[in-house]
């Protein structure tokens, strides 16, 4: 028999918590009710302070800060067993980690710098994947949600490199739904495109290729750019009792940029 948890019960663990849409996405878990959210990020300071900031916020609400790189396997495991030694298991997990890049055409992206691209952006969602699982097939209940992007979708001039490592995370979670569906786990993928108000945002803007590419696919965003809150919402969503049947599936929240 499946088991659905309520938010109010679901352990929640979001990797890339600290700041743009995974502290959006920790903070609308707790506005949902969910009362244990653990954050992991790289950064002490930026992650202290956040998880200080949540705790504030919502009074009676465990916030955990794990300090991990999420690409790292002994670092992140050693995240994941902290967080269900303490709380007894792993109900919610969102892998919402962003490489540092910007866009640029294939003929100009350094040889030596393209298995970090890829590997940066592609593994961590796949290793958190990977170490969360026994914690949910032990309890035959869980939800994965990764964050990719558009450009696992839509061909686009300046991404044929991350677009590769996107598309990774899409045809990952959408086989591990199928894997996983027969243990109550639910996997599924968002695919944004532009999110305004991200350190992602403010980084490929400052550079003139990409901030040129990114002007004009926002032209098309006729519903408005997408913010961390539309991301966090839709996350939420996939991970309460209301999205129960829904697995395997990249949802794309980007205000119109494209349908695919």
């Amino acid at each position: 028999m499946t088991i659905v948890k309520s938010l109010e019960e679901s352990r929640v663990l979001v990797a890339g918590g600290t700041s743009g849409v995974g502290l959006a996405t920790a903070r609308a878990f707790l506005d949902a009710g969910s009362r244990k959210v653990a954050i992991m990020g790289r950064n002490a300071e930026r992650g202290e302070k956040a998880r200080d900031g949540l705790a504030s916020a919502y009074a009676g609400a465990d916030v955990m800060f794990l300090q991990a790189d999420a690409g790292d396997a002994d670092q992140a495991s050693a995240a994941c067993e902290t967080m269900a030694g303490k709380w007894g298991g792993i109900d919610v997990m969102v892998c919402s980690v962003a490489a540092s890049y910007v866009p640029a055409l294939l003929f100009r992206t350094p040889v030596e710098d393209m298995a970090g691209i890829l590997m940066g952006q592609a593994f961590p969602p796949i290793l958190m994947s990977r170490l969360v699982l026994p914690y949910m097939r032990d309890q035959k209940s869980g939800v994965i949600v990764n964050v990719a992007s558009d450009a696992a979708k839509v061909p686009t001039p300046g991404e044929t490199v991350i677009g590769a490592g996107m598309a990774a995370i899409v045809t990952f979670s959408r086989t591990l739904a199928m894997e996983a569906k027969r243990d109550g786990i639910r996997v599924n993928a968002m695919t944004p495109s532009l999110i305004a108000n991200t350190p992602v945002y403010d980084r490929v803007m400052d550079d003139p290729f990409s901030a040129k590419l990114f002007t004009s696919a926002s032209k098309l965003a006729s519903l408005g750019v997408a913010e961390p809150e539309d991301l966090a919402a839709t996350i939420v969503f996939l991970a309460s009792p209301a999205a129960a049947k829904l697995t395997g599936q990249a949802i794309s929240v980007n205000g119109g940029i494209s349908a695919a």
